[in-house]
């Protein structure tokens, strides 16, 4: 990665989602990590030629079977993907600049991968922006998770951390 301006390593600094030093990434390639989600999610930021920043938002989050306790059958874990990928798709205006978003989802292994990306003169809008995808991911996946099977992390602490928001509390089991 070549080096990058200052004010965008600043942006990436204050910003209280992301780790202003890839090396904060440890094992993975997510560029700079987004460390408000469990999941393995963060931003590459590269310089263009017409003086805008490149920002590639990726985020990885583990399939429905992945997470689990208990076996789920093949037919649910497709259809489980399938529909992550369209309410994805569906991304809207997430951004505060409005970037025309059009991210892409694979499955690789029991993970799937969503990426996106946009280009920015404003650095901090920027970054901003690469949060919103990143937690559009998260509320995504949080959606999609089915009732009736007992799960592991990240997703119940996802489950306690929206019940704890919306006042819910954690312990009414």
């Amino acid at each position: 990665m070549s080096e990058l301006p200052g004010r965008v390593r600043r942006a990436l600094r204050d910003h209280d989602a992301f780790a202003d030093d890839p090396d904060d990434a440890g094992d993975t390639d997510v560029g700079f990590p987004d460390t408000s989600t469990p999941f393995d999610a963060g931003v590459a930021v590269a310089e263009r030629d017409d003086g805008r920043l490149e920002f590639d938002v990726t985020v990885r989050v583990p399939t429905i079977d992945a997470v689990a306790e208990e076996h789920v059958d093949d037919v649910v874990v497709d259809g489980w993907y399938e529909t992550f990928e369209r309410r994805i798709a569906a991304i809207g205006d997430v951004t505060s600049a409005g970037h025309d978003l059009d991210p892409a989802v694979s499955r690789e292994g029991d993970e799937a991968v969503v990426e996106a990306s946009f280009a920015d003169i404003n650095e901090r809008r920027g970054v901003d922006d690469a949060a919103a995808v990143v937690d559009y991911v998260e509320g995504t996946y949080v959606q999609g998770v089915i009732p009736g099977y007992e799960y592991g992390e990240p997703v119940t602490g996802l489950i306690d951390r929206a019940r704890a928001a919306g006042g819910a509390g954690g312990d009414d089991a």
